[in-house]
């Protein structure tokens, strides 16, 4: 459970700065970062402690740069922005949420999140910068229902 004074709210253009000093920390791509990519936020005592982006296209959506700052790591924190992020996607419409990651398979299968050949990716997410250019080849695709 997350303490009374740690939040997950929805980003706010201002969290930019506090996002790209996270996502370089982590080692992960800011190339074509905006406020936009942003959703939402775990922020304790006015500091951000973690992140995660979406972007939406129709009923499809591509989770981006989910990060957990390195001194707040193993609590949770991480697990709770994709449960906020899935619950705001369907809120939203999307019925399947997509990533890539180098790194991270392993988390997002315990979350329910199964392996695909990027063949199978929606054009819109093949379209993408994430997909297309910012990720390597080797990058895992993975994507869930967001009924799941």
């Amino acid at each position: 459970m997350m303490p009374a004074d740690k939040q997950i709210r929805s980003s706010r253009p201002s969290d930019l700065d506090a996002a790209v000093h996270l996502l370089s920390d982590a080692g992960l791509p800011l190339d074509d970062l905006t406020a936009e990519h942003l959703a939402l936020v775990a922020e304790e005592h006015g500091e951000l402690h973690g992140l995660i982006g979406l972007e939406f296209f129709g009923d499809v959506g591509l989770l981006r740069s989910l990060v957990v700052a390195s001194h707040s790591r193993g609590r949770g924190l991480g697990q709770m922005l994709v449960s906020a992020l899935e619950a705001h996607a369907r809120d939203c419409g999307v019925a399947e949420l997509w990533l890539l990651t180098i790194d991270a398979d392993a988390f997002f299968e315990r979350l329910g999140y199964g392996i695909r050949r990027r063949d199978a990716a929606p054009d819109a997410i093949r379209g993408t910068a994430e997909f297309s250019t910012l990720c390597p080849a080797d990058a895992v695709l993975m994507s869930k229902p967001t009924d799941a």
